[in-house]
């Protein structure tokens, strides 16, 4: 029976539903759910933690009170939850928040990786948090399109299809958004390859001066 199933053994769906007619462990449990996704690209798209908590508690506010508006057929809850942080998103980025160095972080650290040769990226600490924050600039840099990709895919992991669900596009457009985001990236993180490779060619030591 419905009314016997635990918090955390509901859908999404009926927990949304559940937490608007004022069920508390409903509403914990949708949280628990959509709380990390929604964080972290909150924090990738703005760079700023503040922002994120922001829009993270914007975006619970808001399914309280337009939760009716969520339709099945178009989605599921995180897609719904998602489409309403990428409005507050929006909205923050208008205020022009200060540039933060985001926290270390192992998506942020792979996506790093994937943007430069092993060679380049043994050098040291020092190198690797440059590296990570050109990373991030670069990201934060790229046209919003490009960015939301780049954000939901190599940053917050998810798959192609679940990114052209919240985009509301096809995954050959999420393919192709990522490769071409890809590649600016390249572009703007070159001048750091070169200043890599030639501090490698004076020795390991002298990249730690």
């Amino acid at each position: 029976m419905e009314n016997r199933q635990t918090p955390e053994s509901r859908s999404d769906a009926v927990l949304l539903q559940r937490a608007r007619d004022g069920e508390e462990d409903a509403f914990v449990a949708l949280y628990e759910r959509l709380k990390g996704g929604i964080f972290r690209y909150a924090f990738y798209m703005t760079n700023s933690k503040t922002a994120a908590e922001e829009v993270m508690q914007e975006v619970f506010v808001a399914l309280l009170k337009e939760g009716n508006r969520y339709r099945a057929d178009r989605g599921d809850v995180g897609a719904f939850a998602f489409g309403i942080a990428k409005n507050i998103v929006r909205r923050i980025e208008r205020r022009e928040y200060v540039y933060q160095a985001l926290p270390a972080d192992d998506a942020l650290e792979h996506q790093s990786g994937n943007l430069v040769s092993h060679s380049e990226s043994v050098a040291g600490p020092a190198i690797r948090n440059q590296l990570a924050e050109r990373v991030q600039a670069a990201i934060a840099s790229l046209p919003e399109h490009y960015r939301q990709v780049v954000v939901l895919c190599d940053l917050c992991e998810l798959p192609y299809e679940a990114a052209a669900s919240r985009l509301q596009c096809a995954v050959g457009t999420i393919r192709s958004r990522l490769n071409r985001a890809h590649a600016l990236l390249g572009q703007k993180l070159s001048p750091l390859r070169s200043r890599h490779s030639d501090l490698e060619a004076t020795g390991t030591e002298g990249c730690l001066i």
